[in-house]
């Protein structure tokens, strides 16, 4: 075995383990945080515990940017970024089993994805220098040179679009559209992947998303491992020059200027109720309205309560509720999905067809009197606790962290927010968790969708 496939065989197993690897200092570690010339701005926790790094690349590029008649343009820029990268100085074009193949090599992972509000970049690899030479200097080719093959995408288009038309067939996938829409309308949050969308999106829509919105200037890098501050700067100026020399050479410069506002998620005005017939041996029931964006001050409040009335399983009051009392249902739960603005906050269950009418009787009951009250001196503690109590598996791994790290830069939250949090939550009283769920709730005019019900 030659010297760097026992590196990238020492990789694969340290990422196997890594995963796994606990320390709770972590939550002490400081957070340093600085901004590059190029603009490009970097959160580094240096996690000596084991040999490898974490790194996640932002940019505000996520579907709320998609236009409005091209859903899924993000994603599928995403998805064909790894499908091969062009020739660079004496380096060969890679197509995809070639540039999967470099990766395996390595014993090093890169890839991107698109959520609804960020496009990001992921790297991981271990910090013997060689090797992590070899992952950035790859890892920059394909953030600067992907190759966009047209006869690739047309592939991926038709299978992404058979997917869309297969799952439209099944009744969680209708049920959650109708709702999505009824409580987004027009809002970007609100817009979905189509076969007919999929088809606006050409090779030449999927280059110009990446030309535009793909720079180092609109970067938020969060980075956690055994690097220093030192490594940290110089691996982000590396994963970035590629694509900054290229641009150059081709008489371009990166657009900086800031990007467009989006929109505001509009709060609903009235209720809306839908029930829509399909044939299905469990009924849909969803329940909600636009909740937080995850700036909000009530943030950690509202995850209290919501762990409390939908959102900490068995314990929880809907469970108690509508399952345990009444056997109405075998999961029933609530959820609220912050982002840059108000996403959606969603009470769920599946239930039998006969049985859909009582059982959102009783969940918008339920969720009526706990808006009203608020939970119990017993009901927060035994939130706390095990919110608490599970503190440390949200840090318990280089990834895990990294997660947590990139949302304190995506967020702008406070460097020290982890070091906080446990105490912020055990200060919260039933009086605050009631309020913020106030503030949040109107349960007089929120959406409900039942699919599949029988009268």
């Amino acid at each position: 075995m030659t010297s760097m496939k026992k590196i990238a065989a020492s990789a694969l197993l340290v990422s196997a383990t890594g995963v796994f690897y606990a320390n709770p200092a972590w939550a002490l570690l400081p957070i340093e945080h600085w901004t590059q010339a190029s603009g490009a701005q970097v959160w580094l926790v240096n996690s000596p515990g084991i040999p490898m790094v974490d790194v996640q690349l932002d940019f505000d590029a996520g579907s709320r940017r998609d236009p409005q008649q091209q859903a899924g343009l993000a994603s599928a820029v995403a998805q064909m970024s790894s499908k091969g990268v062009d020739a660079l100085g004496q380096q060969a074009a890679l197509d995809e089993n070639g540039l999967g193949q470099a990766w395996a090599d390595l014993g090093a992972s890169f890839g991107a994805q698109a959520g609804r509000d960020s496009f990001g970049y992921g790297l991981r690899s271990l910090t013997e220098p060689a090797l992590l030479e070899r992952a950035v200097a790859l890892a920059a080719r394909q953030i600067a040179s992907p190759s966009w093959p047209e006869a690739v995408w047309q592939r991926e288009r038709q299978r992404w679009s058979a997917a869309i038309k297969e799952s439209d067939t099944r009744p969680g996938t209708v049920a959650g559209k109708a709702y999505r829409s009824a409580v987004f309308g027009k809002h970007p949050y609100g817009a979905m992947s189509t076969v007919q969308s999929l088809e606006q999106i050409g090779i030449e829509d999927i280059k110009a998303f990446h030309q535009n919105l793909i720079a180092a200037c609109r970067a938020k890098v969060s980075i956690v491992g055994a690097v220093n501050r030192e490594q940290a700067d110089a691996l982000v100026q590396k994963l970035f020059a590629p694509l900054e020399q290229l641009r150059e050479a081709q008489g371009r410069k990166a657009d900086c200027t800031p990007l467009p506002e989006v929109p505001k998620v509009q709060a609903l005005d009235k209720p809306v109720s839908e029930s829509l017939a399909f044939a299905s041996a469990q009924a849909q029931v969803l329940i909600g309205q636009p909740g937080i964006a995850r700036s909000s001050p009530d943030f950690l409040a509202v995850l209290v309560g919501n762990h409390i009335l939908g959102g900490g399983g068995f314990t929880s009051r809907l469970t108690e509720e509508v399952r345990e009392k009444r056997g109405l249902s075998y999961s029933v739960y609530s959820d609220f999905s912050p982002g840059l603005d108000a996403g959606a906050f969603t009470i769920a269950l599946q239930t039998r067809p006969d049985q859909a009418r009582q059982a959102l009787q009783v969940a918008q009951e339920t969720l009526q009197r706990f808006v009203a009250e608020g939970p119990t001196e017993k009901e927060l503690k035994a939130a706390k606790d095990n919110l608490i109590g599970g503190f440390a598996l949200r840090i318990d791994s280089n990834r895990k962290l990294l997660g947590n790290v990139s949302n304190i830069a995506w967020h702008g939250l406070p460097l020290d927010y982890l070091d906080h949090w446990t105490d912020r939550v055990q200060a919260l009283t039933v009086a605050d968790v009631r309020a913020a769920m106030q503030r949040m709730l109107q349960p007089e005019r929120m959406v409900t969708v039942v699919l599949g019900a029988k009268s």
